[in-house]
């Protein structure tokens, strides 16, 4: 065994003394990041991020918000504002894909995350947002780790696409800096010679954080394949693999989507990988997220759990210490 700052770590598992809040040791217990919505990551409830890759009109984020939710999903995803490597390519909706995702994210019960590309836009987003997505393109946009870090809203911190894991965690360490704790990190693949699917995902990194980090870890097996029948059995192997959550792409008409349709679920398709699921997230020692909903698919009373609001009308982010965790308060 070897020593680092007092912990007792496996040889060959390198965490350098740079990661001065994210390392394993920085905190007696792993942190557990709570959402306004009740959604949990980190603990023993397994998180399901679900929805479409970009929000294209309210009638779209309607079915399939209804649809997530119906089948076990306890966070809404959706792109607000797209980073498209074409100019000409979809680029979102902005603000009014935001207020789209709110109102949906209300009405069935599901917490919101969604990615802020621009420092200027972190102010407008938390307004709407449970949860700000940093995407892979963003991973080492340090004026944007820090604005985000001066938040208190959750931050899902995807992992460059290529990007090793030192320069992962160093990323998320600009945003503790900044006095923000709430920090999710998620695997979605690095690029390989290999073309034959989107990306290559580094499933061993999910066991291997869990030594090296408190913070929490998902998987995005969407934009790790870029296949939508791969989808299922990569999200199976990282339930196994340990991680404490997933973020998948589902849309009403994948064939007919404006960004990301080829790796996007239908709603039968993933309503039968929760089934999948569930079974999977026992043997990992978790569960699948407890929800209650309506006939219509909207969010019963007990299935969407709001927080107290803080001095400034919203909730105050404060990250408490628990024998099971950091927990949002």
């Amino acid at each position: 065994m070897a020593r680092v700052e007092g912990a007792s770590v496996e040889r060959g598992v390198n965490v350098p003394q740079s990661y001065r809040l994210v390392r394993r040791d920085a905190r007696a217990e792993r942190t557990v990041v709570r959402l306004r919505s009740g959604a949990t990551f980190g603990g023993d409830e397994i998180a399901i991020c679900a929805g479409p890759c970009g929000v294209e009109s309210s009638q779209q984020l309607e079915e399939a918000a209804r649809a997530v939710a119906a089948a076990g999903a306890n966070v809404l995803r959706g792109g607000a504002y797209k980073p498209r490597t074409s100019p000409y390519s979809f680029q979102g909706l902005g603000e009014e894909g935001l207020k789209m995702l709110r109102h949906a994210g209300d009405r069935y019960g599901l917490g919101v995350v969604t990615e802020v590309m621009d420092p200027r836009d972190v102010e407008r987003v938390v307004q709407y947002a449970d949860m700000l997505q940093i995407g892979t393109r963003s991973m080492q946009n340090f004026p944007l780790l820090r604005e985000a870090g001066a938040t208190r809203t959750p931050v899902l911190l995807k992992r460059g696409f290529s990007a090793t894991v030192q320069e992962w965690l160093l990323a998320a360490e600009y945003v503790l800096l900044g006095g923000n704790e709430n920090v999710v990190l998620c695997e979605r693949g690095v690029r390989s010679f290999d073309v034959v699917t989107r990306n290559m995902l580094d499933l061993a990194v999910v066991p291997l954080l869990e030594e090296m980090t408190h913070l929490p870890v998902i998987v995005d097996p969407s934009h790790a394949l870029g296949i939508a029948r791969l989808v299922p059995p990569i999200a199976a192997a990282s339930i196994v693999a340990g991680a404490h959550g997933l973020i998948i792409e589902v849309h009403p008409d994948p064939a007919n989507a404006l960004s990301d349709g080829a790796q996007s679920l239908d709603f039968a398709q993933f309503e039968e990988l929760m089934l999948r699921l569930a079974p999977l997230a026992a043997l990992a020692g978790r569960r699948l997220p407890r929800r209650a909903v309506n006939d219509d698919g909207a969010a019963a009373s007990r299935g969407y759990v709001a927080s107290e609001p803080g001095e400034n009308g919203s909730s105050d982010g404060a990250v408490r210490s628990s024998n099971k965790g950091v927990r949002l308060a």
